[in-house]
């Protein structure tokens, strides 16, 4: 399953990627983040891996989050391995302009398992909405300084 996501933020797109980027941020737009836990590599560069623990309603989601191409202000792909689940993230960043970026997220998941697999097809657009919020979230934060964990 694939789909593309995009957001307009109100900033220099140099703002937006460092933002993005920084870890301590990941809290402020990223609902349900309870803990991050680097594993291997160097922070921030590509190779890096870390431990994202999330609780969504009442089910913990844990997956590992993998930069692998890191070029920066233009692009930035990562992949997400969760079980049953590995998402491709590639993240585009567009100047609109001094002050204004355009974020364009092109999503791949690929299932493993009969229940994720039955989610993936039965549900696709959940995974788009949940991609969008995210996007929205960090909008939020980057313009705004708006947290989903205050509001």
């Amino acid at each position: 399953m694939t789909y593309t996501t995009k957001i307009d933020i109100e900033l220099p797109r140099e703002k937006v990627v460092n933002l993005l980027e920084d870890t301590t941020n990941f809290k402020h737009w990223q609902r349900g983040l309870q803990s991050l836990r680097p594993i291997s590599g160097l922070s921030g560069e590509e190779g890096a891996q870390v431990e994202l623990e999330y609780l969504m309603g009442k089910r913990q989601l844990v997956m590992i989050e993998t930069i692998i191409k890191k070029n920066f202000p233009e692009q930035y792909h990562l992949t997400y391995d969760a079980k049953g689940v590995h998402n491709i993230q590639k993240n585009y960043f567009e100047e609109l302009g001094e002050a204004k970026c355009r974020w364009t997220s092109e999503t791949e998941f690929q299932f493993s398992g009969l229940p994720m697999k039955l989610m993936g097809w039965l549900m696709p657009g959940m995974f788009k909405k949940q991609s969008l919020t995210y996007m929205k979230d960090f909008k939020a934060f980057a313009e705004k300084g708006t947290s989903v964990t205050t509001s």
